[in-house]
């Protein structure tokens, strides 16, 4: 049978204002559906972006801080929910958090290294309870430093230290409280710091380092531990009280070249360090690559083991070495002065 045209229209052109209403359902759907999933996706950007603003009851802001970066996981752990919901609206909203966060961390995804410097220095916490010593002498070596901080210092591991490192390191001051600084050049004036008014530091020493090209002052330190527990928070009164004293023997040195180097327990994010971070640049934001995570060895997920300087000296490298006995990561940086 031969259908006319006026039939052949109908048949052909009926389905077509359905399939219209169905697309158009569809679409306003997609941008009704996930909104929840959209608010999620702009509070993390407003806590990315205003983490600054978060009241500190019981240090909780500096807890959130320390681990900042890993806030940007809310992308990707929204993304699936978004997509499985088919939102317009959650996708377009999660475009926020993942701008904000790209702004404040893309350029520590690269490597902004320029070469080896004219002195490499190395810090590492060692772990009283690391058995390795050889292993952990040998990485030391191996590194290149020509000058090497360690804390964490067993009393009866450390003639090992001492008999393993002495070779390539002749200088070197140890037992200020469970920290040490081997070094190829002298030491001298190895003492406590302390702020202008005298205040005494019990975890940060300093040393003057008398390299080729001048004297530096080498601060070693390992800030106390701070401590989540319930009912009191991020407990970091001991270690923000070491900040203080630590920010204001810096801000008296009197020499040009100044290092800080040790286990800081924290990362710089937290405004507990802005005393010190204001003052001082970090090596591995200067001229390293990636996060440079320390801790712990097995699943490294914050920065608290840090190389920082002021004055006369220029980073030129920074990086985290190879796991050995410890809980930490060694970090390392190379300076042009």
């Amino acid at each position: 049978m031969v259908q006319t045209d006026e039939a052949r229209q109908i048949t052909v052109g009926e389905p077509v204002p359905a399939q219209r209403r169905r697309r158009k359902s569809w679409q306003e759907g997609a941008w009704r559906r996930g909104r929840i999933i959209a608010g999620l996706a702009v509070l993390a950007a407003g806590l990315l972006a205003l983490h600054g603003l978060l009241p500190n009851p019981g240090n909780l802001a500096g807890l959130v801080e320390t681990f900042l970066p890993w806030c940007g996981l809310v992308v990707p752990v929204l993304l699936v929910p978004a997509l499985l919901r088919r939102s317009a609206t959650a996708l377009v909203a999660l475009l926020v958090p993942a701008a904000v966060w790209l702004a404040m961390f893309g350029g520590t995804l690269g490597d902004r290294s320029t070469g080896k410097g004219d002195l490499t220095v190395v810090t590492h916490n060692v772990a009283a309870a690391n058995t390795d010593v050889a292993g952990t002498v040998k990485m030391l070596i191996d590194s290149g430093a020509d000058l090497i901080a360690l804390q964490e210092l067993d009393p009866g591991l450390q003639p090992e230290y001492e008999r393993g490192l002495a070779a390539v390191y002749p200088h070197h001051v140890a037992g200020i409280g469970a920290d040490g600084l081997w070094s190829k050049y002298p030491l001298s004036d190895s003492a406590i710091a302390k702020g202008p008014a005298g205040e005494g530091n019990g975890t940060v020493f300093r040393s003057v380092v008398a390299a080729p090209k001048g004297e530096i002052a080498v601060y070693v330190g390992h800030l106390d531990s701070v401590r989540v527990t319930f009912g009191k928070g991020f407990g970091a009164q001991l270690r923000d009280y070491s900040i203080a004293a630590t920010s204001a023997a810096l801000r008296a040195e009197p020499l040009e070249r100044v290092l800080l180097m040790g286990d800081l327990n924290g990362s710089l994010e937290d405004r507990a360090f802005a005393p010190i971070a204001e003052q001082m640049t970090s090596a591995h934001e200067a001229a390293g690559s990636g996060f440079g995570f320390t801790w712990p060895t097995a699943f490294p997920a914050v920065r608290i083991d840090h190389i920082l300087s002021k004055g006369r000296l220029t980073a030129t490298d920074s990086w985290v070495l190879p796991a050995d006995g410890s809980d930490h990561r060694a970090v390392a940086a190379s300076y042009r002065y």
